[in-house]
């Protein structure tokens, strides 16, 4: 009798899917907290900077979610970056019992130096992969999510 080998995705369902994106996410976060550490910032402070900068972040709840942080743990993590004079709590003017974060003029300063920083561990990551890997990974990776949105 001859064996079958399993199919990927009869692999992946078994909990390889889950093994390899946290493994993956969590080899991008030392990586990139590395790279920051001479800039004294993290990188989920990155994050806040970065989403700040493109317009996809600004409230607590926003960066609650790009983070997977509880309102607690990002309140926190804002008042350790506002602590450094990195960002400022501005008041919202679509909700008054609420505020805005903007990065401040040394924020502005320091953030291209650490989006560089940030691009090089990304290509370091992506190292010996050609154009159309890249096109597949990141097709891939948007198909996972857009199935996630819809069985959630």
């Amino acid at each position: 009798m001859k064996k079958t080998k399993p199919d990927t995705i009869d692999t992946l369902s078994g909990g390889e899917l889950g093994f390899l994106v946290s493994a993956v996410r969590s080899t991008i976060w030392s990586s990139i907290e590395a790279e920051l550490q001479p800039l004294d910032i993290t990188a989920a402070q990155f994050v806040v900077f970065n989403s700040i900068a493109l317009g996809k972040g600004r409230t607590i709840g926003e960066f609650c979610r790009l983070l997977g942080y509880d309102s607690g743990a990002m309140t926190r993590l804002l008042d350790r970056i506002e602590k450094k004079g990195l960002v400022r709590r501005v008041a919202n003017p679509e909700d008054r019992r609420s505020f805005l974060l903007e990065l401040t003029p040394e924020s502005k300063a320091l953030f291209p130096q650490a989006k560089r920083r940030v691009q090089t561990v990304f290509k370091r990551l992506l190292a010996g992969f050609d154009e159309a890997q890249a096109a597949a990974l990141k097709l891939a990776l948007e198909q996972l999510l857009a199935n996630a949105a819809r069985t959630s």
